[in-house]
Formats: C-alpha cells, sequence, structure tokens
C-alpha cells in the first residue's frame, strides 16, 4: 500500500519514488491520545503532511497554535483560511504538558498566521516557548513562525524568548510568489530571517521551500543564495503536493537526483544542516537536521 495526498487524482499517476509503505502504527495510538485529551492541533493532520502516520508512530508531532484557522488563504496549503477564534490562554500550558507526556527532546511548534492580531500572536508564542522550558528544560525547541505581517517587533519578541532554532520558510521562488502565497511577500520573509540572525545571531535560523510549483532549477538555487545572504543555517527542499482539488496542482514531480543536485549546491554554499529529498518538510526528522547542524 502506498501514501496518496489529500483529494489529488494525479496522485494516482505519482512516480515510483513517491510511493512509500504505510507506517506501522507503533506509538501513533498515545500520541492521538494525548492530543485529543488536551485538544491540541498538529500542523501534520491540519496541513494533511505526508508524513503524520511516520512522525505519529515513531512518538512526535509538530504543534500548531492559536488555533485551526490561517488569515490567509495560500493556494499550496492545506490548513483552512477563515476567521480565527480568540486566543486561547491555557493553550501554552497545554502544549507543554502534551510535550512532556510524549517525552520529546525536539520540540517543534508552528502556527497559523494571524493578521487579525497587532503582534501577529509573537506574545503567544513567546508563552508557549516559556511553557515548554518550565516542563522541559533540557529539551530543544523549534519554533516555526509567520512572517508576522512584516512587524519586525513581533519578530524580536520571538527571537528574544531563546528558541533553539528559529525558522520561517520562505516556501517558494519569487517570480511566482503571487500564485502560490497571496499575501505574502518574498523580501519580507527575507527580512524576517534577517532579523533573527542581526538580534540573536547565537540562534539558529532556518527555512524551507517547496518544488515541483513551476519553478526552474536555477531559481531554486538563487533562493538557496539568498537565504546564504541573509545567514540562514538551515535549508529543507521537498516535493509540492496538491491536498485537494482546490490547491494549485502539481506542475512535475522531482527526481530524486535533483533533489540530491539541490543538497550540493546547499553544502557548497555553506550551509551547516541540509534536507532535500521528495518527502522533507519542515520540520520532518527536525531533530537530526538539527543535530547535523550543530555538529556542522
Amino acid at each position: 500500500m502506498s501514501y496518496v495526498h489529500g483529494n489529488d487524482s494525479a496522485s494516482r499517476r505519482m512516480p515510483s519514488w513517491m510511493r512509500r509503505p504505510i507506517a506501522t502504527p507503533g506509538r501513533a495510538g498515545d500520541v492521538v491520545d494525548v492530543l485529543e485529551e488536551l485538544n491540541l492541533n498538529t500542523v501534520c493532520r491540519s496541513a494533511k503532511c505526508p508524513n503524520r502516520g511516520e512522525c505519529y508512530a515513531s512518538g512526535t508531532a509538530t504543534f500548531l497554535i492559536m488555533g485551526a484557522y490561517c488569515t490567509r488563504g495560500c493556494r499550496f496549503c492545506a490548513v483552512e483560511g477563515a476567521e480565527p477564534l480568540p486566543l486561547d490562554a491555557d493553550e501554552p500550558r497545554r502544549v507543554a504538558e502534551g510535550a512532556a507526556r510524549m517525552g520529546l527532546r525536539h520540540v517543534v511548534v508552528t502556527t497559523v498566521t494571524r493578521d487579525d492580531l497587532p503582534d501577529g500572536g509573537a506574545a503567544h508564542f513567546v508563552a508557549v516557548v516559556e511553557s515548554l522550558r518550565g516542563a522541559l528544560p533540557d529539551a530543544r525547541i523549534e519554533v516555526l513562525t509567520s512572517d508576522f505581517g512584516g512587524n519586525l517587533g513581533a519578530v524580536d519578541a520571538v527571537a528574544a524568548a531563546r528558541p533553539d532554532v528559529f525558522n520561517h520558510n520562505v516556501e517558494t521562488v519569487p517570480r511566482i510568489y503571487a500564485d502560490v502565497r497571496p499575501g505574502a511577500d518574498y523580501a519580507r520573509s527575507l527580512a524576517v530571517l534577517a532579523r533573527v540572525r542581526d538580534a540573536t545571531p547565537e540562534t539558529p535560523t532556518k527555512s524551507g521551500l517547496m518544488v515541483g510549483l513551476g519553478e526552474t532549477f536555477d531559481e531554486v538555487v538563487e533562493v538557496l543564495h539568498d537565504l546564504r545572504r541573509v545567514g540562514v543555517d538551515i535549508v529543507t527542499i521537498g516535493q509540492y503536493l496538491r491536498p485537494s482539488a482546490a490547491h494549485l496542482p502539481v506542475a512535475r514531480f522531482v527526481d530524486p537526483w535533483e533533489f540530491d543536485r539541490y543538497a550540493d549546491v546547499a553544502t557548497t554554499l555553506g550551509f551547516a544542516g541540509v534536507a532535500s529529498a521528495p518527502f522533507v518538510r519542515s520540520s520532518y526528522h527536525a531533530a537530526d537536521v538539527a543535530d547535523a547542524a550543530q555538529r556542522a
């Protein structure tokens, strides 16, 4: 048996390298029980990640904070765009409890975009990091943030909470930003990453992008150059998969050898951590990628 992604009829025509065995249950039941009992969202479920079965089975999940609804409508993302609910003041405590009960040594926390909030939810992010520090003082904390609408003061606030990795994804190449990420801006995303590097140079920064949306090889290489120019340490590159018929179609399935070429380019440019393969996602094997970057 193999994974198919969302409702995309093209999944039936996926090449052999995009088919993989369904993960054995492992610890998935325990993870689901914790998430349901504590009423916690994960990007694994909300974004229909193809790695959810594997990650849940291994006892990990990526927490999605500030609700299940996003104020933007990125055309690649399965997270639902709708008017969000008020912030849940108890969520930071529950995230910390969930991470502790799951025994996580590397906790990844991401968020929906909250353009409705003056600080984009930065203060809530800080509260989550602080709760995790209290519950799991030895764990590594990785945040995957929005662009906070370009509010660099909000970026400073989250960076000042001293996460162990600060991730913000550029997602794609500049030429197709308007089609892929309406409401976002490539230069703004680079500015977020540059700000973290300037404000807290000791904090490793990370970014990621998808391929298979119509970009060219050279355009991806230029993005890698841009990320290094603003000091990004870790980069992830994975295959875009269409969550549903309402989302952008897959332009092509990128061959594994091309992912290897991207990895070679990224390593040559000086990235300390590189993950480039069809099923790579921002938080996929995040602990291993961070370990490799730390050694480098």
